[in-house]
């Protein structure tokens, strides 16, 4: 379901149209602690990839401001729920391919999914594997070979693009601890410094409180 914004009473309109104007997105870098998650992830023999997934799933879906967009018509608002596109890299073609993932907020249930998608779909090595991707998909992708301090991706697109891409690095010991660079490029039209921070601490909590939704059914 797609909620359009009465423009009239939106209390970020004036913003909306300034940063729209100027077509400007940034995006933030920050280390995300991992070390529960992992040791967690591991004990149970699940794979980390499809819990990054999920946790930036879940925190998207929570606030509004992450599922901004046009629909069809050009009008502005936002989606009910998003669903995670994300890629599967192809080691022999050093190729890869888009997968889409049904959300769920119960973990086990999308890990089932997401395991099934890779099965029927993950040995597809083109660019949409699975094929009619639904509108109301958002970006999430991993660079697992490097431990970046910085990313960005630019999309020409008129700047009308207003979902929040993120992408995960590789992960890297320091100390006792394990963190993962984690990326976050967002549009200021409908996102400022607080929401970037907000998407990040609250990724950052759900891996700290991992155990409370690894194994929830």
């Amino acid at each position: 379901m797609f909620h359009i914004v009465n423009r009239k009473e939106w209390k970020r309109e004036a913003y909306f149209n300034h940063f729209s104007q100027l077509r400007c997105t940034f995006s933030m870098t920050a280390n995300i602690n991992i070390t529960e998650l992992l040791k967690q992830t591991r004990e149970r023999k699940m794979k980390l990839y499809p819990a990054l997934i999920y946790m930036g799933s879940k925190v998207v879906n929570q606030h509004s401001e992450f599922r901004m967009s046009y629909n069809d018509k050009g009008e502005l608002g936002y989606w009910e729920v998003l669903h995670p596109s994300y890629s599967i890299f192809h080691k022999e073609e050093e190729l890869f391919s888009n997968v889409w993932t049904n959300f769920s907020n119960i973990f086990v249930e999308f890990y089932n999914r997401f395991m099934q998608d890779s099965v029927d779909y993950g040995d597809h090595p083109r660019l949409q594997a699975k094929g009619n991707p639904p509108t109301n998909i958002h970006p999430i992708s991993i660079i697992p070979w490097t431990s970046f301090t910085g990313f960005n991706l630019n999309i020409n697109n008129e700047g009308n693009f207003l979902l929040p891409i993120i992408t995960w690095g590789k992960y890297f010991k320091e100390a006792e601890s394990v963190f993962i660079p984690l990326s976050v490029q967002v549009h200021h039209a409908v996102c400022d410094g607080y929401h970037s921070s907000l998407l990040i601490n609250e990724i950052q909590a759900l891996a700290d409180r991992c155990m409370d939704w690894l194994d929830k059914e």
